[in-house]
């Protein structure tokens, strides 16, 4: 048997650089195993992940077979009982990244705990953050609830580290299996074939990522400030999905950006600035993880709406630019920022759905859906979260779709029964009268509800609490 052999528990850890737990077991051990724990549980309502993480571990298993690394998936019904089994083995070291989640975060100290007890050799790294979320705090010691402070805190912060010198995995002696009763990445794949349009958008590896970056910085960082308001247009990197599956490190994207002096870096910076300050929130308030940071909130007269709350979903409001955002997340796995503000603001504001509702479609349905910006996202739209948008602040979605969809070509893409539609009309049909064009209420529906009546019901009931 081969002895002292590296373990490296993969979570959201898919790539060779940055990965500080695989480059450190692959310096101390020639044999390296990782393993990744397949918890259906954990999936049970996050259906378009599912996908991803089975394209991800192909996709990375044929990276790790260049170095001889073997990647084995393991099904388990919990963490805790995996672990306890490995507890009593005593022929490897094990090595994992961080995960910025409170549950994940205190598991890592019940395996310390246990690890030092049966004198088996561990080491928890750094995971996909610039700062340990600790390590940002106001001058007095506590967590900040704002972000532009907590961001030029943050940001100063980590300009001012020594940089780490950039190491680099090492190739293995030969491959070796460690488990026992692994299963293949197609068992992971959701029953419902729907994903398979993901296939046309998506490429879920490491050098994917790395091409992306390098296409947004050489193409669209420039206008990145103007850029990322309008949906239609290649104006965002789309980089979400990769980040939040660890295909590429934050640390890699701040590097990149940094090797140009265009305009738009600081912004885009700003937007991984955001996912820092969400990783903060929850860990130094995870109550909001469970419900409303803002305890007001607890009291609001929440409308249970499930016809409304279908028509969102399917997106059939009878509101083009709200529509059209459900559609393209049904069928991409991803939204568009600026239109995910407006479809939650419309959920939440106009027709009165508990936030709750639609962070748990958007978690089934986001192919990067990461707990800490989904819940704190959700939050901030519905004005119950920290920093959050005020309760007045709604969304017209005629007058957003005007703006940010001058031309209706985000609409006509993804509503094709509203392509025929003069401009003027696309994002109100209701106005338009030719029914040999458009039929309301058949081939599109009329609107679900009126946005002045909604918009004044909303203010009154927030105005409540």
């Amino acid at each position: 048997m081969v002895k002292n052999i590296g373990l490296v528990w993969l979570k959201d850890d898919f790539r060779i650089r940055k990965n500080y737990a695989l480059i450190e077991a692959t310096k101390n051990h020639n044999h390296v195993v990782t393993f990744f724990l397949f918890k259906k549980k954990k999936f049970e309502n996050q259906e378009a992940q599912k996908w991803w993480v089975s394209k991800s571990l192909i996709n990375f298993k044929k990276k790790l077979n260049e170095y001889n690394i073997s990647l084995e998936i393991v099904k388990t019904d919990t963490y805790k009982n995996f672990f306890e089994k490995l507890f009593n083995k005593k022929n490897f070291s094990i090595y994992w990244n961080k995960t910025y989640e409170p549950d994940y975060i205190n598991f890592d100290k019940y395996l310390s705990k246990n690890f030092k007890k049966n004198n088996v050799r561990f080491n928890i790294f750094k995971g996909n953050i610039l700062n340990e979320f600790d390590q940002i705090k106001k001058n007095d010691g506590t967590p900040f609830k704002v972000f532009t402070p907590f961001w030029r805190t943050a940001e100063k912060f980590y300009i001012e580290k020594i940089p780490p010198q950039e190491r680099k995995i090492s190739k293995c002696q030969s491959k070796l299996l460690f488990f026992k009763n692994t299963i293949s990445e197609n068992e992971i794949i959701p029953k419902k074939n729907w994903f398979k349009k993901f296939e046309k958008y998506w490429i879920p590896s490491e050098e994917h990522a790395l091409k992306e970056l390098k296409n947004f910085i050489t193409n669209d960082i420039e206008n990145y400030s103007e850029g990322r308001n309008f949906p239609y247009t290649a104006g965002t990197s789309k980089l979400s999905p990769y980040i939040k599956h660890g295909q590429i490190h934050v640390e890699t994207i701040w590097e990149e950006c940094f090797k140009i002096n265009k305009k738009g870096v600081e912004k885009f910076l700003a937007e991984i600035g955001w996912r820092e300050f969400n990783h903060s929130l929850i860990n130094y308030f995870p109550h909001m993880l469970r419900g409303n940071y803002s305890k007001k909130f607890d009291k609001f007269p929440w409308n249970k709406n499930l016809k409304f709350l279908t028509a969102w979903k399917k997106g059939l409001t009878g509101y083009p630019i709200v529509d059209a955002g459900m559609r393209e997340l049904y069928s991409t796995g991803w939204m568009h920022n600026r239109v995910r503000m407006i479809v939650g603001s419309f959920l939440v504001k106009h027709l009165l759905i508990n936030w709750v509702e639609g962070e748990k479609y958007f978690k089934s349905c986001l192919l990067d859906y990461n707990e800490a910006n989904n819940v704190s996202g959700w939050q901030w739209v519905a004005g119950c979260g920290a920093d959050a948008a005020p309760y007045f602040r709604i969304f017209n979605p005629i007058l957003q779709g005007e703006k940010f969809d001058k031309d209706g070509n985000y609409v006509k893409k993804w509503i094709p029964e509203l392509k025929n539609l003069p401009k003027k009309y696309l994002h109100k049909p209701w106005e338009f009268k030719d029914e040999n064009i458009l039929k309301l209420g058949l081939d599109y529906p009329s609107p679900i509800v009126i946005h002045e009546e909604a918009r004044a019901k909303a203010l009154n009931a927030f105005k409540k609490i």
